[in-house]
């Protein structure tokens, strides 16, 4: 293989961002193709790169940047199917956001800017996937977190992007810090940062502190990947534009730590304590952020809640030992969640507003947005993990994985024996699995219900009705727009929409439907030896028939509970609560979701007490702000009276006594050589009487 190819595959997007970066506000007619173009070249490079590497084979190429006294650090590459696979997503993902963004962003003034980042956050990933060194892989790691901290600040206005920005940016830092420490440690122990070298210490037993170095390193996978206890940023970052919110939370910034660990699993695999922190951090973070979204308003926290809990689902496969099921689960996931969060984008452009209360009340919305509401139904079965689409196959790959770790039969694929892992970590992530697909497929079918299926929107199509067919025999017509939304109806324009009853630009469905493909289709590939798992590790990723039948069993039983809630939520309605006064007003999208009350909302009749602290995090924001945020600024206050009230006290009085002395000497200077002469004198008998004596 030409080495130039993988080169150029991170190099096209980091030049495109430059130049975009350039040129986008002299010639703002050239910013939308710099920054395609880069990045759908990138994407088929990558998947040139994966076709040529072929299935069971691996590349290294390294050459040394520059000696450290210790292990030297190369400019490396390190190409294998786990590699390829990956590259091949984010390349789609990025090409189809970057595609989407030129209408969802069409008139938005730091356009250029905005897809500048877009294209150095996806060059930044790309060195992520390929990268054979450690320290190469910190710099993409580390390119990708001060991305994030622009993207989501994009609106920068807004008090809500500001402070989600910065908390991110904060919190994967909190993380960042012992993860560098992990590396470095891991670099000491090993002898070099290559990772072939890393991986064949490993194998050789030859680390030294491999339950130290892995702790480390999970530091940072929490804070990347948004796992407990550093998983409190991406619901805020939500702030940020929506095509974002597809990039960062399905295919590249949360899904690094997860490829993180997979690439390094030889490491883990030598300490079993670390595992099960591994195995109780997913646990934790499946279940935790399952019963939040459960009870989330707001559309895209809803989505990212969800992003949280399927990145415990890919953490949780690790813990078990298998990586090829997280990787299986993370391709998969990558697509459907990214295809969500560009429908829910779509759906946000017609109703204007975030919150799916407020879209239970618009009359018509699934019609206005069909290929939106189509394929947010094809992903959400996918997400919900129903045959035959992918990720039925992924997750079912994962409580596999979890049941032969359950057994004592971990399924590490040649990377450490099976007794490697815990059989206590193999029984928390299949509990807790099953757990959490119950509750993914109660909060989907909320999801889709309350916001395309509510009657009471049904009810207010049926008024507006009513009333048109009034003002056409009275004195007084309604004012209407050109598809039909009267001037009362929940509707705000906005401003890069001349007409609301004109359907969504192109940008911004087909690449909706290019990623349906995938999400219907993936799966089968894991069904057969000879094709996805040929590409990895070789081992099996055919589910097992009893974690099949339980696991689809249980989501099922969600959906079928979620459906009962809703129609019993919606048959109190109709008959004993009317709706409230303000039922037609739709909320800005700055407000703050947990002001919106959903009257029919399955959330809260299967939550219950839950719903509440559900709805808030169950209040760990409130905790970090009462153990660590309150604590910090006391001790900052301190120090600032310190500093003044103190320190430059004592400087203040340095100069004030300088003043003083100077006075003094002031004014014994009269000019009179007559007084300056008696001084004189005075002090010579001074003296004299002070020696004599």
């Amino acid at each position: 293989m030409n080495l130039a190819l993988p080169a150029l595959v991170p190099a096209l997007p980091a030049l495109g961002a430059a130049a975009t970066l350039a040129v986008g506000k002299k010639a703002p007619g050239l910013a939308r193709p710099l920054a395609i173009v880069p990045v759908a070249v990138s994407a088929v490079l990558a998947l040139v790169v994966a076709l040529q590497l072929g299935t069971g084979q691996a590349l290294d190429a390294a050459t040394r940047l520059t000696p450290t006294g210790g292990p030297d650090i190369a400019l490396a590459l390190h190409l294998d199917g786990f590699s390829s696979l990956i590259s091949v997503l984010v390349g789609l993902v990025a090409t189809c956001v970057q595609v989407y963004s030129t209408a969802y962003l069409r008139k938005d003034p730091r356009y250029p800017s905005y897809a500048a980042l877009v294209s150095l956050f996806t060059a930044a990933m790309f060195l992520v996937v390929y990268s054979g060194d450690l320290i190469v892989l910190l710099v993409g790691w580390e390119v990708m977190g001060i991305c994030s901290y622009f993207l989501i600040g994009h609106h920068w206005e807004t008090e809500d992007a500001r402070s989600a920005s910065l908390k991110a940016f904060l919190v994967t830092k909190l993380g960042d810090v012992p993860f560098l420490f992990g590396i470095f440690l891991l670099g000491a122990d090993a002898g070099s940062f290559r990772i072939p070298d890393v991986l064949a210490a490993a194998t050789d037993g030859r680390l030294g502190h491999p339950t130290l170095i892995a702790l480390l390193l999970l530091a940072g996978v929490a804070g990347k990947s948004a796992q407990f206890p550093l998983h409190t940023w991406l619901p805020d970052a939500m702030a940020g534009p929506t095509p974002v919110s597809a990039l960062i939370h399905a295919a590249t910034m949360v899904a690094a730590g997860i490829y993180l660990v997979a690439r390094l699993l030889p490491v883990f695999l030598l300490s079993g304590a670390a595992l099960v922190v591994l195995a109780v951090m997913a646990a934790v973070t499946m279940i935790g952020s399952a019963l939040c979204a459960l009870a989330q308003d707001d559309l895209k926290r809803v989505l990212a809640y969800s992003t949280v809990g399927q990145l415990g689902y890919m953490a949780g496969a690790l813990a078990a030992g298998d990586r090829e099921a997280s990787v299986f689960h993370l391709v998969s996931h990558g697509a459907f969640k990214a295809l969500l969060f560009l429908a829910a984008g779509v759906v946000i452009h017609a109703a204007h507003t975030n919150s799916i209360s407020a879209m239970s009340r618009i009359p018509g919305l699934r019609k206005r947005v069909p290929d939106a509401y189509w394929t947010m139904g094809i992903a959400l079965v996918a997400l919900v993990g129903l045959p035959p689409f992918s990720g039925f196959f992924s997750k079912e790959a994962v409580l596999t994985a979890a049941e032969h770790a359950a057994n004592g039969e971990a399924l590490t694929n040649g990377l450490g024996p099976a007794s490697a892992v815990p059989e206590a970590a193999g029984w928390i992530v299949l509990i807790s699995a099953g757990l959490t697909a119950l509750l993914t497929a109660a909060y989907a079918t909320r999801l889709f219900l309350v916001s395309f299926h509510s009657p009471q929107a049904e009810g207010a199509q049926a008024a507006a009705a009513s009333r048109t067919a009034a003002s056409q025999v009275g004195a007084a017509p309604a004012v209407a727009s050109a598809a039909g939304h009267e001037a009362d109806a929940p509707y705000s324009p906005e401003l890069d929409e001349a007409d609301p009853a004109t359907a969504e630009p192109p940008a911004m469905r087909w690449p909706l439907w290019v990623l349906a493909i995938p999400t219907m289709g993936f799966g089968v590939a894991g069904l057969r030896s000879d094709w996805l798992p040929a590409l990895l590790d070789g081992g099996s990723l055919r589910p097992s028939a009893v974690t099949a039948v339980i696991g689809t069993g249980l989501a099922v039983v969600g959906v079928l509970a979620a459906y009962g809630a809703w129609r019993s939520a919606t048959a109190r309605l109709a008959t004993g609560r009317p709706a409230p006064a303000d039922a037609g007003r739709v909320p800005e999208q700055a407000g703050a979701p947990a002001a919106e009350v959903i009257v029919a909302d399955p959330g809260r009749t299967l939550l219950g007490p839950l719903f509440g602290p559900a709805r808030h995090g169950f209040g760990v924001d409130r905790l970090y702000h009462a153990v660590f945020v309150r604590p910090v600024t006391a001790a900052a206050r301190l120090v600032r009276f310190l500093d003044r009230e103190v320190v430059e006290t004592y400087v203040r009085g340095s100069g004030v006594g300088a003043n003083l002395l100077g006075r003094a000497v002031r004014l014994a200077q009269t000019g009179n050589a007559q007084t300056y002469l008696s001084a004189l004198l005075a002090g010579v008998v001074l003296l004299a009487v002070l020696v004599a004596v």
